[in-house]
């Protein structure tokens, strides 16, 4: 597994119950903002992870669960997310603003 990959897991760690981010704010951070497609693949990845990545929260910069069809059957993140009180409408995070946690702001600045 690619460092990278490894960072990528670092940071979905610290997302909170109940919120979301993006895969472009995850690599934004990671000071990598091109590369939000290369944490989908680590989100893809991520269970084969030694540790529990809530990858459920993880969606793309609309609020959309594109990854959805990673979790086995079609409605497992949407189950896991709403578990966390995030609710969802046609596979929309609804008021995605205020469920958005951003890396950048919460978390403190890399090296």
């Amino acid at each position: 597994m690619s460092d990278f990959f490894e960072q990528v897991y670092e940071v979905v760690k610290q997302v909170p119950p109940g919120r979301v981010t993006t895969y472009g704010a995850i690599a934004a951070y990671l000071g990598a903002s091109g590369a939000a497609r290369m944490v989908g693949w680590a989100m893809n990845a991520s269970g084969r992870h030694s540790g529990f990545v809530p990858a459920h929260r993880v969606v793309n910069r609309n609020g959309l669960l594109t990854g959805k069809r990673h979790f086995g059957a079609p409605d497992v993140m949407r189950e896991l997310l709403e578990n966390e009180g995030v609710e969802i409408f046609e596979d929309q995070i609804v008021g995605f603003e205020q469920k958005f946690w951003d890396p950048s702001r919460e978390l403190e600045p890399l090296d």
